[in-house]
């Protein structure tokens, strides 16, 4: 048997092992552990967002960023936690809440995202009159600093938002 014989199967799993590492590279998942959920589905045909799934390197460029946004919102005198993400998952309830009684909100398809007291609306709404109605709601939330409407009125065009699987 010749030498490059005897490597074929070491260099195989070399092969395989780095294939593997790649493409857990390109998983995607929520690794701040960000508040996202879905309010209603009444327009099926509605793109469903990205929401706060990162890649191991997106999460790695972002680390930094949000030590940052986190911190700075108690060094400003804004909040009274020292990392405002900590804010986040008590507040989703609430958000669920307020969002659900909008009457109309389920002839939409809406998504929700929270990252640092900003919660960001996305998804797909019958009409302009109801997008700023939910953002009425989600902004009369006690400790929201923010809200981001990244919403579509109807289903269709590009959507303001990442797109789940892009």
């Amino acid at each position: 048997m010749s030498r490059l014989a005897a490597l074929m199967p070491a260099l195989l799993l070399a092969a395989q092992a780095a294939t593997a590492q790649e493409a857990a590279a390109q998983v995607k998942q929520n690794w701040f552990e960000d508040p996202f959920f879905r309010i209603s589905a009444g327009l099926p045909a509605c793109t469903m967002p990205e929401g706060p799934f990162y890649t191991a390197e997106e999460r790695r460029a972002q680390t930094h960023s949000r030590l940052e946004r986190g911190t700075s919102c108690w060094l400003a005198g804004k909040c009274t936690d020292s990392n405002a993400y900590r804010y986040d998952k008590p507040l989703a309830p609430k958000v669920r809440a307020a969002l659900l009684a909008v009457p109309g909100v389920r002839k939409s398809s809406v998504w929700v995202v929270i990252q640092r007291r900003w919660v960001y609306l996305q998804g797909c709404v019958p009409s302009a009159a109801l997008a700023r109605k939910l953002e009425r709601a989600a902004r009369a939330v006690p400790d929201v600093e923010t809200v981001v409407p990244d919403l579509m009125i109807g289903t269709r065009g590009k959507p303001p938002y990442r797109v789940a699987g892009q």
